[in-house]
């Protein structure tokens, strides 16, 4: 089974501060650094480390060759990925001490992508394979509603959170990825309680409290984070997100699916960065053994 990953890639530019800036501060940087990026290459890179046969779908501009190259350098197939003429997206990262951050994104390519290419690509998925899709690119109703039609297994990381892109892409998706805070907005939004949500799957994480999936008619499965040393949170939903498709694709059950994306983002925040702290399956299971 293959995981295609509908998304975005940017180049993350970070910036370590003594602190997150307050308006009109003008901080010093203590290091800085660039590196692969984006919500979507984010993900495509965590599913293809942590074991998973991953294909890419989205978009760089002329200066994408190292984005390229970094994603094809993670094993990530990368024939699906588009060179448009705007430039690549980007990524502002400042990060503190304790490892919270504050991010300012420009979609660049990852708005420009053509959508024929995209479904033209999809024909060639399996019966089953999945879907994962953000929404940092254009096109998220029309790529989900086709890989539905399609047969594949549709999971939605809803990040960065609108509730109006979250209610149109809905009704073609198995399996919705939120947070905590995500979670209370949208329902308020909907006007709705959790069960009744137009969607056979959620899965809501919560930091270090843990992660739950619901799926109707049968009982909720929650899960620990693993106790760890944060360095870096940029990227954590992503990285749970990528590792819960990589096992699902590898036939495992949804609570050690759960189990084990957990164990993954617990090792990405103990490291710095987003693509480059996506541990491997191998570095999974040895916590998960350690820990038992």
């Amino acid at each position: 089974m293959t995981v295609w990953c509908f998304g975005s890639i940017n180049i993350d530019h970070f910036y370590a501060l003594p602190h997150l800036p307050v308006p009109g501060e003008t901080l010093a940087a203590t290091t800085v650094r660039a590196e692969l990026g984006g919500k979507g290459a984010n993900q495509s890179v965590a599913a293809a480390r942590a074991g998973a046969r991953v294909r890419h779908l989205g978009a760089v501009g002329p200066d994408g060759a190292r984005a390229l190259a970094g994603l094809a350098g993670y094993g990530v197939l990368c024939e699906g990925v588009q060179q448009v003429e705007t430039p690549t997206g980007h990524a502002v990262i400042m990060v503190d001490p304790l490892g919270e951050n504050a991010i300012i994104i420009d979609a660049g390519a990852n708005r420009a992508i053509a959508l024929a290419p995209v479904l033209a690509a999809l024909e060639h998925a399996a019966l089953g394979d999945i879907l994962l899709l953000q929404n940092e690119t254009a096109f998220q109703v029309e790529v989900a509603r086709a890989a539905m039609g399609l047969g594949m297994e549709v999971i939605y990381s809803a990040a960065p959170f609108e509730v109006e892109a979250v209610r149109a892409v809905l009704p073609f998706v198995n399996t919705l990825v939120v947070n905590a805070v995500e979670a209370a907005q949208l329902l308020a939004a909907l006007n709705t309680p959790f069960e009744d949500l137009p969607v056979e799957t959620v899965v809501v994480t919560r930091g270090a409290e843990g992660a739950s999936w619901h799926a109707r008619g049968t009982p909720d499965i929650c899960v620990p984070a693993l106790p760890t040393q944060v360095v870096d949170t940029t990227g954590a939903g992503d990285c749970f997100t990528g590792v819960l498709a990589a096992a699902l694709s590898m036939d495992a059950s949804p609570e050690d699916a759960m189990h084990f994306a957990a164990a993954a983002a617990a090792m990405q925040v103990s490291r710095p960065g987003t693509a480059a702290a996506m541990p491997t399956r191998a570095e999974i299971e040895a916590l998960i053994n350690e820990r038992r």
